[in-house]
């Protein structure tokens, strides 16, 4: 391999970047991790993980993505932080062009950027996270059992986690900006139907507050229509307001849907020896144990494309491009 050309560079450093890096790189594909500006991904800002294989007990975001790291670095990964700030995939080898102004080249590019969590922007917010605040109700429900939680959002994903958080939690309260929600009627009618999930219409939250420990245990909410201010208790607030895939960079150079998510044919994008992974391409599950599902694919993927070429790779099956085509 020469050094000005790697043969994978993985951009993303979530569970979907280290487990390709730790893929290719027991494939003695020598890997590079850009690491961005949060390395570890969305984990990092989270306490406990209880739904990860393997630890019974549960184990704490940030160790966890401190021992994928250093799994992946174990058998070859090398790392970079910054940010990749152009890519060029019109002719190979890839260029990728950092903030530094350094230019990577790069046979194969895996991208697992992820998707960010909209928040409602209140400075609570961030202090709070992993201390009743949260943007997963599969992830962090559990620790809700027979507590009063609250889930501000008024579409499919709002009302699909508080059906499942009413499974859990003693009541749901969904707080919603307007009188009506966007939400499928099927999801409305289930919603409406549980007799542990109740409105707040016309609402906004204006803080959330915390008890003597830090932990989440009431939100100020203001009346959008009157303007009167009262306190719910609640020792969980969810914000389901919908993520924003972190793609912007791949604009005019991948296939994406409306919502700006990668379109993909398993992790293959329309451009060959670009793979994507994790909830880049995910808008659906957007677990951790997915996201290191398909960064597995996807370093697979890239391992075959380098062994194959072209010609034999795609004898094999149909690229992105056939399937956002297909979509069209």
């Amino acid at each position: 391999m020469s050094d000005d050309v790697r043969n994978v560079v993985i951009i993303g450093s979530g569970p979907a970047g280290l487990t390709a890096a730790l893929y290719t790189a027991r494939a003695s594909l020598h890997p590079l991790v850009i690491e961005g500006l949060q390395p570890g991904g969305q984990l990092t800002i989270t306490t406990m993980v209880e739904n990860w294989p393997g630890h019974r007990d549960g184990v704490m975001g940030p160790q966890l993505m401190a021992d994928m790291r250093a799994q992946a670095e174990h058998f070859g990964t090398a790392f970079l932080t910054g940010l990749v700030e152009r890519v060029d995939f019109s002719s190979r080898p890839f260029a990728l062009t950092l903030d530094s102004g350094q230019v990577l080249r790069a046979k194969t590019v895996i991208v697992a950027t992820g998707a960010t969590a909209k928040l409602l922007g209140l400075p609570s917010e961030m202090k709070l996270m992993g201390r009743g605040v949260s943007t997963c109700a599969t992830c962090d429900g559990f620790f809700f059992r027979n507590r009063p939680v609250a889930i501000v959002g008024g579409g499919d994903t709002a009302l699909e986690e508080a059906i499942y958080l009413s499974k859990l939690a003693s009541h749901v309260t969904v707080i919603h900006r307007r009188d009506t929600l966007r939400a499928s009627k099927i999801m409305q009618d289930k919603a409406f139907q549980s007799p542990k999930i109740s409105f707040r219409w016309n609402t906004a939250v204006d803080e959330i507050l915390s008890d003597e420990r830090g932990d989440v245990n009431r939100a100020r909410l203001r009346n959008l229509q009157t303007g009167e201010v009262d306190e719910l208790s609640v020792d969980g607030v969810f914000v389901a307001i919908g993520h924003t895939p972190n793609t912007q960079l791949f604009k005019g150079h991948l296939n994406m849907d409306e919502g700006g998510y990668l379109i993909t044919n398993g992790t293959r994008t329309n451009v060959d020896g670009v793979f994507a992974a994790g909830d880049v391409q995910d808008q659906v599950y957007r677990q951790a144990i997915t996201s290191a599902g398909t960064g597995c694919m996807a370093a697979m993927d890239a391992e075959r494309w380098l062994e194959l070429g072209d010609s034999e790779y795609h004898h094999d099956g149909e690229s992105a491009s056939v399937a956002a085509s297909a979509s069209a």
